[in-house]
């Protein structure tokens, strides 16, 4: 993911901050050879503290084999993101045909090392953990090795500990652009408030204040 300074995270607090409100995001595991990569849709739960997320899959899922031989994968999370039309960034005295349209988007890759989990007693205690998360008010059964009603289910499922080795965080919100087409920019998002378009003018106004020039 190509990363301008404009567009990097300020701090590790602001990429901790938004990656706290996403825990869907998409593995990323290299293929065997000849093969494609395998790109794996999950929930995840992700513990900034100790730098590491933790996920379970189906004991079926095709992607084990490739992952055991080379455990370095990425996790990657992308949300709020919007079309920019190419007539919002026109230059001044330009016709607004003349504008280059853009994309922005919010993005965090967590590249990782994987440890598969195979444990019984580790597995119940990973689900416990993801299920804290996604599931705060504590309305869930014990997970135990035997135990109704998901011990059975233990057996079908193998879990990942996700050891982050590196983050690559991206907020992509017209940072390069002058100041006044920027606050343009969230005036039109205002008024278009197309879906994702106020989380898209949010990033820009946060990061427009923190330069002093919201």
């Amino acid at each position: 993911m190509l990363i301008h300074p404009w567009d990097a995270a300020r701090d590790d607090a602001e990429w901790q901050n938004w990656l706290a409100a996403h825990d869907f995001g998409q593995l990323a595991v290299n293929g065997l050879p000849d093969e494609p990569p395998f790109v794996q849709p999950l929930h995840f739960a992700y513990d900034a503290g100790r730098d590491e997320a933790f996920t379970h899959l189906a004991r079926p899922n095709p992607l084990w084999a490739a992952l055991e031989a080379d455990p370095r994968v990425t996790l990657s999370v992308v949300d709020d993101y919007t079309f920019i039309p190419g007539p919002w960034h026109a230059p001044e005295g330009t016709p607004a045909e003349h504008g280059t349209p853009t994309s922005f988007y919010a993005a965090v890759q967590l590249l990782c090392t994987a440890h598969v989990i195979d444990d019984e007693e580790q597995k119940a205690a990973v689900l416990h953990r993801q299920l804290a998360h996604f599931q705060p008010a504590g309305d869930y059964a014990s997970v135990a090795p035997g135990q109704a009603p998901f011990g059975r289910m233990l057996p079908g499922i193998r879990a990942i500990r996700l050891e982050v080795t590196e983050v690559r965080a991206k907020f992509k919100y017209g940072g390069n652009k002058p100041r006044q087409m920027q606050r343009r920019d969230a005036e039109r998002l205002a008024e278009r408030a197309a879906p994702h378009d106020a989380a898209a003018r949010a990033h820009q106004l946060r990061r427009l204040a923190a330069d002093g020039t919201a």
